[in-house]
């Protein structure tokens, strides 16, 4: 008999991992408790609304498009009578699109135009279809395509990076790209619009597959064959390894960038036959913990919690396989660890490590709850 686990969370049990209690009462004690705890963390997020409608920095919408999306998202969100400080928010964020159909401020354009769209997707499709589709537009246009136009042929194409003078392709901004224009994507295709263009899918499937530590699939330098991911070709915030037996160098894949690349491989049509997929969902399993961000410790750790919630779900993958054979029921292990690290007024912090912002309790505030909502809404 497996082991039993219980972690009690704020006076409800939940079980956890090798828990025998059946799925349905297990998932109605994980949604009960997300409900109130995703609340609490919006009632905070709507204190530190600015008076001109926007969260965080104003040159940064990006952050207002999370916020925004997790107000809307909320399982108490009552559509017919939205709150004003929701409808000022939607109204500061479309202000700040662009002629180039981008919503940004002074930088990271691609950023901020993915999670504003998300977040106008949230709010409704067809009320803002026209500014979806100029904006998925602008993220289309980003796609880079250096060297010979058309081929592939520089390490960086097919990819998307921030924009600007941050050209280059990195798997952070191509990852949040690819998840704005999958999800839009039926507002494109089915809406018969000529002005609509569409991605180049395969490009962008060629530049993830340049990302991961796989020399079947991926022929470039400092290539392990782990099936982790890195920041770019060639970059890794992890550092590099170092093979004892062979001497051979490769990159450091680390924990938020294989959540971002799983994520990608499946908005890219790939399934889990795949082995590029297999590879990932491996190393994904043998280096699961909640207590850091594997290969970077506490260093991105919600953005890390987030990318695990999105990539899991949308490849259905409800449990992962332990090293012990053990399944592992991660959304109840993350919501636990996400519930237990609310601070009393409703916020999140990152104490481990500031680095990405994650000294900022409204950013990472915002990471927590949506990816709160995001296991409350996989939840049946």
């Amino acid at each position: 008999m497996k082991n039993l686990i219980i972690s009690t969370i704020a006076g409800v049990s939940v079980l956890l991992s090798g828990a025998q209690e059946p799925l349905k009462g297990k998932q109605l004690s994980l949604k009960l408790e997300s409900q109130q705890v995703i609340k609490k963390g919006n009632q905070f997020l709507l204190s530190q609304q600015n008076e001109e409608g926007y969260w965080g920095d104003p040159d940064l919408p990006a952050v207002t498009g999370f916020v925004i999306k997790c107000l809307l998202e909320d399982p108490a969100h009552d559509p017919a009578s939205p709150s004003p400080a929701l409808a000022k928010g939607l109204s500061w964020l479309l202000a700040q699109q662009k002629e180039d159909g981008g919503i940004y401020g002074r930088g990271m354009a691609t950023y901020s135009t993915a999670s504003s769209i998300m977040a106008l997707w949230a709010a409704g499709p067809e009320k803002y279809k026209e500014q979806i589709v100029l904006a998925r537009n602008f993220l289309i246009n980003q796609q880079t395509d250096w060297g010979v136009r058309g081929e592939n042929d520089t390490k960086y194409d097919g990819g998307i990076g921030y924009g600007g003078s941050l050209a280059h392709s990195d798997l952070s901004n191509t990852h949040r790209a690819l998840e704005a224009l999958y999800t839009t994507r039926t507002l494109a295709t089915d809406s018969g619009d000529k002005k609509a263009l569409d991605l180049d899918w395969e490009a962008a499937l060629a530049f993830v597959s340049r990302c991961q530590n796989l020399q079947a699939t991926n022929k470039g330098e400092k290539v392990g064959d782990d099936g982790s991911f890195v920041y770019y070709p060639g970059n890794s915030k992890a550092g590099e390894v170092i093979d004892s037996e062979t001497g051979r160098v490769a990159l450091r894949g680390y924990g938020s960038m294989s959540y971002s690349g799983l994520l990608s491989l499946v908005y890219a049509d790939l399934d889990a036959s795949d082995q590029r997929v297999k590879a990932v969902l491996t190393w994904l399993s043998d280096n699961y913990t909640l207590d850091e961000n594997p290969g970077l410790g506490g260093q991105g750790l919600y953005y890390y919690y987030n990318a695990m919630a999105k990539s899991l779900i949308a490849a259905n993958k409800p449990t992962l396989q332990g090293k012990n054979g053990l399944e592992i029921d991660w959304r109840s292990d993350l919501a636990a660890t996400v519930i237990n690290n609310q601070r009393e007024d409703g916020s999140w912090i990152n104490d481990k490590a500031s680095r990405w912002m994650e000294n900022d309790p409204v950013l990472v505030s915002a990471y927590a709850v949506m990816t709160l909502e995001k296991i409350h809404s996989s939840l049946k």
